[in-house]
């Protein structure tokens, strides 16, 4: 059988303020972004003052960075749609979250998406005053990230079909980031800011406080007793896709991990073997990095199986490096 071999770009980039360094990413990405965001037709989405007047509403402190955003996007209308996240198109992914606490806590999450969809930009921002170091996702929205003050937060699809009206969940953890210090502030926000659809977030602050929220379109904001999470909530609703992405299969080894062993390498290295580690990259369902975040120095590292890529907010330097996966199947 032929060895499929995939390749994904990962970018670095330091830019306090939005500007040429972003306007550039956003060039590069755009022609993906536009196909993503017309696909089921532009009648679907909300108007620019519909999208402007949700984002004034419910995260007030982030319309000036929005504001600078779209203008390195070039200011259009439809780019600026875009990028307010109000009501996106629906999309999802598989992830795994483990929380460990003691004498160091830390947040491990592993993403699995294709790799020719990985927008692959690693920023580090300064766009309210604090250092923020993420993940992004639509140019500023934030997979898994931290600021300087050690707050760390990611996500992982709720693995449900319900849909509805409220923010994309990446631009609400750029807010988190933006404006929270601790887990308490976190989950405030994450209850009260509406979702377009399911995830759950694990937060974990530099004093080790950390929880796990269950957010959705059609239901309250909950706060749950686990330090793992993978791509279903209390148990499997969308039984397709949990069998496709392994969701119960990868929480009953994480949760095995983190029985096992408080060790941060330990469970670093189970989230680097199957069923945690995935390689169907052919169906948009591989590992394509693991990010380790360590609060109480500000520092993450992307980890893949014999290498280690280590940021962190004090010392950040800006480096493109190309990834390469094998496909499994």
């Amino acid at each position: 059988m032929k060895d499929l071999q995939f390749e994904a770009r990962l970018e670095a980039m330091k830019e306090d303020m939005p500007g040429p360094k972003l306007s550039r990413a956003f060039n590069r990405s755009w022609p993906n972004y536009r196909r993503w965001f017309v696909h089921n037709g532009l009648r679907f989405r909300p108007t620019y003052l519909a999208s402007r007047r949700a984002l004034r509403m419910h995260m007030p402190e982030l319309l000036p960075t929005y504001d600078a955003v779209v203008e390195t996007a070039g200011g259009g209308d439809l780019e600026a749609r875009l990028l307010s996240m109000w009501c996106p198109p629906f999309y999802m992914g598989g992830c795994s979250q483990a929380i460990l606490t003691g004498a160091e806590p830390a947040l491990i999450r592993s993403y699995e998406y294709g790799p020719r969809h990985l927008e692959g930009l690693w920023l580090a921002s300064r766009f309210n005053g604090r250092r923020v170091l993420a993940m992004a996702d639509r140019l500023w929205g934030v997979l898994d990230g931290m600021n300087e003050d050690g707050l760390v937060v990611s996500l992982s699809f709720g693995g449900r079909e319900a849909e509805g009206q409220g923010f994309g969940i990446p631009v609400v953890l750029r807010y988190v980031l933006e404006i929270a210090n601790t887990t308490a502030e976190a989950v405030e926000m994450l209850r009260r800011i509406p979702v377009h659809m399911s995830f759950s977030i694990a937060v974990i602050d530099r004093k080790g406080k950390h929880a796990t929220v269950h957010v959705n379109p059609d239901r309250q904001a909950e706060v749950v007793e686990r330090r793992v999470s993978t791509n279903h909530q209390h148990g499997v609703e969308w039984a397709l896709h949990a069998k496709n992405t392994k969701s119960v299969e990868r929480e009953a080894a994480v949760e095995k991990l983190l029985a096992a062993s408080p060790s941060i390498e330990s469970v670093i290295s189970g989230f680097l073997r199957p069923p945690v580690y995935q390689t169907h990259y052919g169906r948009d369902c591989g590992t394509l990095y693991t990010a380790v975040y360590r609060p109480l120095d500000a520092s993450v590292e992307l980890v893949w199986p014999g290498s280690v890529w280590r940021q962190s907010c004090a010392n950040f330097q800006e480096e493109v490096r190309i990834i390469r996966f094998s496909d499994g199947e």
